[in-house]
């Protein structure tokens, strides 16, 4: 199958290479980040069967989705992919089933949206996430500036999840009939964009 054939190509690098090839953005705040982890959503068609349609209705999307997570590294690689979760999964229950946190080791910094807490990561590294606002009438100055650091490093994990969506299978409504089939996909547009040349440029 051509998703076994492609899965080396989604990789997590050694340290080393991360730091290596970190851009100047991280390198100046966060230097010491392996991963940018977030959560992803596709629609699918609605399912007949009652307790599949419950599972996988997502109420962020207000839709049935395939929910999915995936990690990339400063650079823009996509490191980690997980298999697919029905919609109504929270991204906590999505990284932990995934064998996402195997892959950390003591000393490494992932950053996240703010739907993930430490917790979340065993304590295992620190996590770099936007500043809560809630229960804050306003930020301080340094939550301010922490918050546009991490938005501007952000970026990075937009560029990906777009390089994704390119794919018509993961920016459309993906039939009932080929969610048997979704993890290869998953894994084989994942092994495709990092074959692309420009994946790994992001130095702003």
């Amino acid at each position: 199958m051509l998703a076994e054939k492609l899965k080396d190509l989604v990789a997590w690098l050694p340290r080393e290479t991360i730091r290596a090839c970190c851009p100047e953005s991280f390198r100046e705040n966060y230097p010491r980040t392996t991963v940018i982890i977030d959560c992803v959503e596709t629609f699918i068609q609605r399912p007949t069967n009652l307790k599949t349609r419950s599972e996988t209705f997502s109420n962020y999307k207000s839709h049935n989705t395939a929910k999915y997570s995936f990690g990339i590294s400063p650079h823009g690689q996509i490191m980690f992919i997980s298999k697919a979760f029905g919609g109504r999964a929270s991204d906590k229950f999505v990284v932990e089933k995934s064998g996402f946190l195997n892959y950390l080791l003591p000393g490494d910094e992932v950053m996240a949206d703010r739907g993930f807490t430490i917790e979340d990561f065993r304590f295992r590294v620190k996590l770099n996430i936007n500043v809560f606002t809630k229960c804050k009438p306003q930020l301080s100055n340094e939550d301010v500036t922490t918050t546009r650091r991490i938005a501007h490093v952000g970026i990075h994990v937009e560029r990906a999840i777009r390089r994704l969506k390119v794919f018509k299978v993961l920016s459309g409504t993906v039939p009932v009939s080929s969610l048997k089939n979704f993890d290869d996909i998953l894994i084989v547009c994942s092994a495709l964009v990092n074959l692309r040349s420009d994946v790994n440029v992001d130095t702003d």
